[in-house]
């Protein structure tokens, strides 16, 4: 049995594997292409699924409302409240939520039928993202403290010896003002990337098999219920790395508008 297996293993093609070409597709027209179409997309869906949820609330909240009611509830009160706090966190709900929401949706474009593609996982998403909440979050920061006074917040913690400044200074700086939004970026793009890597290369190894016939056939099955089986974990780290990313935006809003260091 062994020796028919490997003969139909050297008689079968040559198996290549998914690579970066998975990511890549062409214009639909001018320079619009799918992922871009899903982001859109995306933000429509979102806009219009708040809209039509909050128009007619009820005290005994329907299936969309209470869904929206807890999304609303996460990113208030999880997110904001506790990373924010004080009295102005309230302002900035809307914001975390919008996020949140956001690389949720389009997170799960890549287990939907039909788009089967995060588009977080083409790293200018990503990096857009991370830049405008990096904006965001020192213009509070200048617009709490002052321009001066916020360097000296976040780069000068209250309580060192002069001396140490000389350290700590330097560190805070390339913390605070480029490792923070090229770790955010980073993050949710990697986990999209490999994910959807792993679940295209099951897939296709599946496909492979099948139509090699033979012994061959026989372990397409099992390829196709790992890429199943993988599907929901993936399900699973893309809410985390939604709420990952929203939440990461509180907190790094609420260290900038913070009385304290």
């Amino acid at each position: 049995m062994s020796a028919m297996v490997a003969e139909e293993i050297l008689a079968a093609e040559e198996f290549v594997p998914p690579g970066v070409g998975s990511f890549i597709y062409p214009p639909i027209f001018g320079e619009v292409t799918k992922p871009i179409v899903m982001v859109v997309l995306s933000a429509v869906i979102i806009a219009g699924y708040f809209v039509v949820t909050s128009r007619r609330l009820a005290v005994v909240p329907g299936r969309s409302q209470f869904v929206a009611e807890s999304f609303y509830g996460i990113a208030r009160n999880t997110m904001a409240r506790d990373q924010i706090g004080g009295t102005e966190f309230l302002r900035y709900v809307p914001l975390i939520l919008g996020l949140f929401s956001f690389v949720l949706v389009n997170n799960l474009f890549g287990i939907i039928p039909l788009f089967q593609f995060p588009t977080m996982s083409r790293i200018g998403f990503p990096v857009a993202l991370a830049l405008f909440v990096y904006v965001f979050y020192h213009y509070a920061g200048f617009r709490k403290h002052g321009f001066v006074g916020y360097f000296k917040h976040a780069l000068f913690p209250p309580g060192a010896p002069a001396f140490v400044y000389v350290i700590i200074a330097p560190i805070e700086f390339l913390q605070k003002f480029i490792v923070q939004p090229v770790a955010l970026a980073i993050r949710v793009f990697a986990a999209m990337f490999a994910g959807h890597l792993i679940l295209v290369l099951f897939a296709v190894a599946a496909e492979f098999l099948l139509l090699q016939g033979g012994l061959l056939a026989v372990a397409a099955p099992l390829s196709f219920i790992v890429a199943i089986a993988f599907t929901f974990l993936e399900a699973l780290v893309m809410v985390i790395q939604a709420y990952i990313f929203a939440l990461l935006a509180a907190v790094f809003i609420g260290a900038a508008v913070s009385e304290e260091h």
